[in-house]
C-alpha cells in the first residue's frame, strides 16, 4: 500500500511520552488516549500549535490533544458530524512527529453539515498521530466519532508531505521571477513571501519581500498575471473589504500597493483580457453586489467599474449594476463566488462561468455562463426563466447552455474529460441541502447534458475547492475535490479517493518533473509520479498579453489523441495556480503536434516536439496555420456597409470567422453555425478590415474587405 510520506527531521515510530503521566489533554505532552469509538470534547484550553492543517489559513486558536495508536493498517475517519452537535462550528488537525516538530497527516474545518468536520486518512500499526481539537471558532463542548475501517486499494499516485517555512495567507504555486519554474508564494499584509524553485528538484530559495502595508489582504483569493507587460508577475488580493494590487517592479524584486477606495466584498478574482485589447484586465466577483472588472488603459493602469458601463463592457459581464437594481433589494445581485475563465464554445475567445453561493432569491445562487459574443459584448447563457431576467442588460435567454442550476457552489472544475475537443465542467455543491454536485458534459454545439448519474461523483465531498489537473498522467484529466480527488477513467466516470491524496491547495509543478504537486500553508504535497510521459508548454505573448492568459492550448498524441488546456488565472476558488499548461501522455512516446490559440488570432504550431520536457513558446515565432483554400470563398457586398456574407463551395459550418483591422488586431470574433454565413459588422468603424476563416479542419484562408 502506497501511504503519504512525512518529510521530517524525525523518521522513527516513538511511543507518546507523558510529562506527568496524566491524560487531560491540555498539550501535546498530555494527551487523552483514544481508540475507535465516539469521544467527548468538554473545553477546549490547552496548548496552542501553529502548525494548521485545514484547508483555511486562519491561525490557531487553543487546542485540545488526543493521542491515537492504532493497532493495524486502517482507513480512519475523524467525524463531529453528528446530530448531537448541530449548529456547532468545529475544526481539527492530525499530526505526526515529536511535540516539538510536529507535521500534518490530516484536517478539516466545514466538510461536514453546517460548519462540523470530517476527513479520511491512511493509518499503519506501530504509528501514533496526534488529534488536536480547535477554539478558532467557537468553545463549546461536542462529540466526536473515530473511525476504522479496512483500507480499499492504494490508489493509483501518491504524494510526499513536506513542510516549507512559508508564512502568511493564501497560497500560490506560480513563476515569480521569469524563470518558467513555479514557485511557492504566500502573503502577509506587509511582505510577499516566495520560495522561488532551484529546478530538477533542487529546492527553493526563500525570499521574504517587503512592502508597503496592503489594505486588504488575499483574504478571500489570489490571482495574478502581468498586467503592465514588464515579464513579471503582479498579484491581486482579494479581501473581504476590497482589492488590493501589488505592482511588481522592472525585476520582480519589489512590488507598489495599489489599493482602490471601492467596496468590494471579494471572492474569486483573475487576471484576463476581458476586452481582447491585449492588455490584461481584473475580475473580481462580490458577494453582495454585481461583480466588478478592473479595465487597463495600455499603460498598466487599471479603471474600476461594475456591471455595464459604455467606457467599461457596455453589456456588462457578471451581472447587472448594483444600480439597475436597487430600487429592489430582493434582485440586488450577489452571491458570486467562483468565475473562471474558460472558452467553453471553441469559438477562440474567452467567456466566463460564475459559481454562485447565496441564500435569499433563487437567481442569486443560479449558477452563470457569460457568452463572449466576439464583438466586445457578453451575454449570460445560463439564466432562469423568470422576471429576474429583466436585471440582465439583454434579458434572458432560458438557460440556453442547461448550466443555470440554483447549486450552491463556491467553484467548479473545467476540463476536456473526454478527450472530445470541448470542456465539460465538474459543479460541486458546497453542501448538502444545497443541490447535488453536477457532471455536465459539453455537447460541442453551446449546450451541455447532465452525466451525473453512475457517473461516480456522486460522493464526493462537499466544499469550497474544485479544480482539475491530470494527476497520473495517464491523459485524462481529473478532478481535486475538497481534499480529495476524482480520477479519470476516460469514459465520463471518476473513481473517488479519499485518501492518500492532498488537501486544497495551489497546483504547480513544484520540482519540475512533470507531475502535478499541491501547495497549502507550510505543507507541499510532492506528486510520486509514475512512469507516464508528460508535456509542459509556457506561453509568451506579443500582440496578446504578456502571460498568454486567455490563450487554447492543444496538443496531438498518436495514443492519446488531442488533449486541450485553456491558460488561466485564478481557478478553483482562493488559490493561485501554475500559468503553465500541463499535459499527461500516459506511454505515448511522441507528440505529433501543439498549437497554440492566442487571444489574437494568431495560431503557432509546432509539430513533433520532444516530450517530457517544457517547451516555451512565444506568440508569432512558430510555424502558423498555412493557408489552404486561398480563393475558395468569396465576400459580398466589399465595401459593406452592414452584413458581410461568406460565399464558398466548401462547408464553413463552425467555422471561426475573425476580422482585424489594419494595425492587425482582432476586432469581431465570431463561429458559424447552422448555415448562416452572413456576419453583422455594422458597429465596425470605416476602413479597410481583413476576414480570416478557419474551418474545423483547421483549413485557413484570408480575404480583405471594406467597411463604409
Amino acid at each position: 500500500m502506497k501511504k503519504l510520506i512525512f518529510v521530517f527531521a524525525l523518521f522513527f515510530t516513538f511511543l507518546p511520552v507523558y510529562s506527568q503521566g496524566v491524560e487531560n489533554g491540555d498539550s501535546c505532552a498530555n494527551p487523552i488516549a483514544i481508540g475507535p469509538g465516539t469521544h467527548y470534547v468538554d473545553y477546549i484550553n490547552g496548548e496552542n500549535y501553529e502548525l494548521n492543517c485545514s484547508e483555511y489559513d486562519a491561525s490557531n486558536g487553543d487546542l485540545e490533544w488526543y493521542i491515537y495508536a492504532p493497532n493495524d493498517d486502517y482507513l480512519t475517519t475523524i467525524t463531529s458530524d453528528l446530530e448531537v452537535n448541530d449548529n456547532l462550528d468545529t475544526r481539527f488537525h492530525v499530526y505526526q512527529g515529536s511535540c516539538d516538530d510536529l507535521s500534518c497527516v490530516a484536517g478539516d474545518d466545514d466538510s461536514g453539515a453546517g460548519y462540523l468536520s470530517v476527513t479520511s486518512f491512511y493509518v499503519y500499526a506501530g504509528e501514533s498521530y496526534y488529534i488536536a481539537w480547535d477554539d478558532r471558532w467557537e468553545n463549546e463542548s461536542f462529540e466526536f466519532q473515530l473511525i476504522e475501517e479496512d483500507p480499499p486499494p492504494p490508489p493509483p499516485f501518491g504524494f510526499t508531505v513536506s513542510s516549507v517555512s512559508t508564512v502568511g495567507s493564501e497560497r500560490g504555486l506560480l513563476d515569480m521571477n521569469n524563470d518558467k519554474l513555479d514557485d511557492l508564494v504566500s502573503i502577509q499584509q506587509t511582505s510577499i513571501n516566495i520560495h522561488y524553485q532551484l529546478g530538477e528538484g533542487g529546492g527553493f530559495n526563500p525570499v521574504s519581500i517587503e512592502t508597503s502595508y496592503a489594505d486588504n489582504t488575499p483574504s478571500w483569493s489570489l490571482a495574478a498575471g502581468d498586467f503592465d507587460g514588464n515579464g513579471y508577475n503582479d498579484l491581486l488580493y482579494g479581501g473581504g473589504s476590497g482589492v488590493t494590487f501589488m505592482q511588481a517592479n522592472s525585476d520582480g524584486t519589489s512590488y507598489t500597493e495599489i489599493s482602490g477606495s471601492e467596496y468590494v466584498f471579494s471572492q474569486r478574482s483573475n487576471f484576463v483580457d476581458i476586452n481582447n485589447d491585449g492588455h490584461l484586465d481584473a475580475f473580481v466577483c462580490h458577494d453582495v453586489e454585481a461583480t466588478v472588472y478592473y479595465i487597463n488603459d495600455g499603460n498598466g493602469v487599471l479603471e474600476f467599474f461594475q456591471g455595464p458601463d459604455e467606457n467599461g463592457i457596455t453589456s456588462g459581464v457578471g451581472g447587472v449594476a448594483y444600480e439597475l437594481a436597487s430600487w429592489d433589494s430582493s434582485a440586488q445581485e450577489g452571491g458570486n463566488y467562483g468565475s473562471v475563465w474558460i472558452d467553453y464554445d471553441n469559438d477562440r475567445d474567452i467567456d466566463m462561468f460564475i459559481a454562485k453561493c447565496r441564500g435569499g432569491n433563487v437567481q442569486w445562487k443560479n449558477n452563470e455562463l457569460w457568452r463572449n459574443n466576439g464583438d466586445g459584448t457578453f451575454s449570460n447563457v445560463a439564466d432562469v426563466t423568470g422576471w429576474y431576467n429583466s436585471y440582465y442588460p439583454d434579458g434572458g435567454h432560458d438557460n440556453s447552455s442547461n448550466l443555470g442550476d440554483p447549486v450552491q457552489t463556491w467553484s467548479s472544475a473545467w476540463g476536456d474529460f473526454d478527450n472530445d475537443g470541448y470542456l465539460d465542467v465538474y459543479v460541486g455543491a458546497s453542501a448538502s441541502g444545497d443541490g447535488a454536485h453536477k457532471l455536465m458534459k459539453n455537447n460541442g454545439d453551446g449546450t451541455f447534458t447532465d452525466v451525473t448519474t453512475n457517473s461516480g461523483v456522486e460522493d464526493a465531498p462537499y466544499g469550497i475547492e474544485n479544480n482539475s489537473a491530470d494527476v497520473d498522467n495517464d491523459g485524462y484529466i481529473d478532478v481535486f475535490t475538497n481534499g480529495e480527488i476524482l480520477l479519470n477513467n476516460g469514459d465520463f466516470t471518476f473513481s473517488l479517493y479519499s485518501a492518500g491524496t492532498p488537501g486544497p491547495g495551489a497546483i504547480g509543478d513544484a520540482n519540475n518533473d512533470g507531475f502535478v504537486d499541491l501547495f497549502n500553508g507550510t505543507n507541499l504535497y510532492l506528486n510520486d509520479g509514475n512512469n507516464n510521459n508528460w508535456l509542459k508548454i509556457t506561453t509568451t505573448g506579443t500582440t496578446s498579453n504578456t502571460n498568454g492568459i486567455g490563450a487554447r492550448v492543444e496538443i496531438n498524441s498518436p495514443g492519446v489523441g488531442t488533449q486541450i488546456r485553456d491558460v488561466v488565472s485564478g481557478s478553483g476558488f482562493r488559490y493561485m495556480s501554475s500559468l503553465n499548461t500541463h499535459f499527461g501522455l500516459a506511454s505515448d512516446s511522441s507528440v505529433n503536434s501543439i498549437t497554440v490559440y492566442w487571444p489574437s488570432g494568431i495560431v503557432d504550431v509546432i509539430n513533433n516536439p520532444s516530450i517530457n520536457t517544457t517547451i516555451n513558446i512565444t506568440e508569432g515565432e512558430t510555424l502558423s496555420l498555412e493557408d489552404s483554400f486561398i480563393g475558395e470563398f468569396v465576400l459580398y457586398p466589399n465595401p459593406v456597409k452592414n452584413s458581410l456574407t461568406i460565399s464558398s463551395s466548401l462547408d464553413l459550418d463552425q467555422s471561426i470567422i475573425s476580422i482585424f483591422d489594419i494595425a492587425g488586431r482582432r476586432v469581431l470574433n465570431y463561429k458559424l453555425a447552422n448555415n448562416i454565413n452572413s456576419i453583422d459588422v455594422s458597429r465596425l468603424s470605416s476602413g479597410e478590415y481583413i476576414l480570416r476563416i478557419i474551418t474545423k479542419e483547421n483549413h485557413i484562408s484570408s480575404e480583405k474587405f471594406i467597411k463604409q
